[in-house]
């Protein structure tokens, strides 16, 4: 009878590291408003955290290389009237972030690249449409300027923030409190999980639930759930014993779990974040100093343990940082941003690999910064999986994006048709409407000095008459 070695795989052996005391960022007040989100949000340029703040919210933005102290009278970008809940960077233009708050709001700011020397106080755009707090946002993974955002008045909203327009409402599928949004990898269906204990598959142009599941986790705390790049459901919940539990699901057959495991029974929700490139998903409670994490296969039991990265101090929120910000030559295949109460340090989960090589198993090519389609094809009906980029010689953030101020779009244009840019060349320019409006900003500025200049001198000259007669 021949026995099962242990299964392959490559991931078998994912270690995760805390980054040294010095690439951590210190002195970071985090906000203490108790809701369940991450707290954090990072991408290839920037590390943002909601920040406790005096009369209204906000949160700081950080470059990636500003570690160490962080001083106190560092900028921050604020403009809610009541804290922030959620923020979320925009996966087409690192200096694009959008913060959701207790005051009902939606915001969308423009990060500049240099460090700014007050206060981010003006956001591109405003977005109103929730009656009730706005707890979740998520950007549309394909679509360019589609933000979804999720409120306590139980309403999905999609934008088009290049136009600050509602694009769908979707206002009577949830009866209760939503718990999670998650889009899938081309932006055609969303998951959702609510007080209700109900989770929902959605086709949001439709407008119409495709496929629910009742008490996927039969504990009344709340429930969270992600795509798998198989179309699968992976979610966390709890036991009617309030056990934390995670689930794997066939939206097609809703009826019983591909896969179903306890875990423990601490308290604090679980957060995933997975990565599809890997198939693993990262499970991160609030509270716990322990991140787990699970490599999903097409093999039982499915759902397969692969380690725990454990850590003294408990973590108040964590960042996930996407594919394209990895250090490939170190054979990165994740690295999180973990919040203390008045810290953030780097988490690097890495495969060991004796050779300097680019190991292409590691890094299939990934989503990249451009997008697929534009909101209003999105909209009519268009699906289209991300464009991917190669890792193989890393990834260099294109410089500062500048806004192209028009009408019909608030954030950048499409660029024109033809042969696909180089990264270089994808800087978009200043458009030739804000050059012309700079220039003669300065031209008129410049007659004003000189009508200024000109009017200092006549006053010297009366005053010089006026002493030369008192003499």
């Amino acid at each position: 009878m021949s026995r099962r070695v242990v299964r392959q795989s490559k991931f078998r052996h994912v270690f995760g590291q805390a980054a040294k005391a010095d690439q951590a960022y210190e002195d970071i007040r985090v906000s203490k408003v108790t809701w369940d989100s991450s707290f954090c949000a990072v991408n290839p340029k920037f590390l943002a955290i909601i920040v406790e703040a005096g009369g209204g919210g906000a949160f700081i933005v950080l470059p990636l290389a500003k570690t160490g102290r962080v001083d106190k009278n560092y900028p921050l970008v604020t403009g809610h009237t009541a804290p922030v809940l959620d923020i979320d960077w925009c996966p087409h233009n690192d200096n694009v972030i959008a913060s959701a708050s207790d005051d009902t709001t939606i915001m969308v700011w423009q990060i500049p690249d240099y460090t700014p020397m007050r206060n981010i106080t003006e956001p591109i755009i405003t977005l109103e449409g929730h009656s009730k707090r706005v707890g979740i946002l998520s950007w549309h993974p394909t679509a360019r300027n589609v933000l979804l955002s999720a409120g306590g008045d139980n309403v999905i909203i999609i934008w088009n923030v290049g136009t600050g327009e509602v694009l769908l409402s979707l206002d009577d599928m949830h009866p209760d409190i939503i718990h999670s949004v998650c889009w899938n990898s081309n932006g055609s269906l969303l998951a959702t999980t609510c007080k209700d204990k109900t989770l929902r598959i959605i086709d949001p142009r439709k407008g119409q639930v495709v496929a629910e599941r009742f008490a996927a986790h039969e504990g009344m705390r709340p429930m969270r759930a992600i795509f798998t790049r198989q179309g699968h459901i992976f979610t966390t919940g709890f036991t009617r014993m309030s056990q934390r539990e995670l689930g794997l699901w066939d939206p097609n057959n809703f009826e019983e779990p591909v896969a179903l495991q306890e875990m423990d029974t601490s308290n604090g929700v679980l957060l995933p974040f997975y990565d599809p490139d890997s198939s693993i998903v990262y499970l991160c409670g609030k509270g716990d100093s322990s991140i787990r994490y699970f490599e999903i296969t097409d093999e039982p039991p499915f759902v397969h343990y692969l380690n725990t990265f454990s850590s003294k101090e408990p973590q108040r929120g964590m960042g996930f940082m996407p594919k394209r910000g990895l250090d490939v030559s170190k054979c990165e295949i994740a690295r999180f941003f973990k919040l203390h109460e008045r810290k953030c340090e780097p988490i690097i989960m890495t495969v060991p690999r004796k050779s300097d090589l680019f190991q292409d198993d590691l890094y299939p090519d990934t989503p990249g910064p451009e997008p697929a389609l534009e909101a209003d094809e999105w909209l009519s009906g268009q699906d289209a999986e991300p464009v991917l980029i190669s890792l193989r010689d890393g990834y260099v953030p294109p410089k500062h994006r500048e806004l192209r101020v028009t009408k019909r779009n608030i954030l950048d244009a499409r660029p024109p048709s033809g042969p696909r840019r180089s990264q270089s060349a994808s800087d978009a320019p200043l458009s030739q409407h804000t050059l012309e409006t700079l220039l003669e900003e300065i031209k008129a500025l410049r007659e004003q000095v000189q009508a200024q200049e000109q009017r200092i001198t006549a006053l010297e000259n009366m005053l010089c008459e006026l002493v030369d007669g008192t003499d």
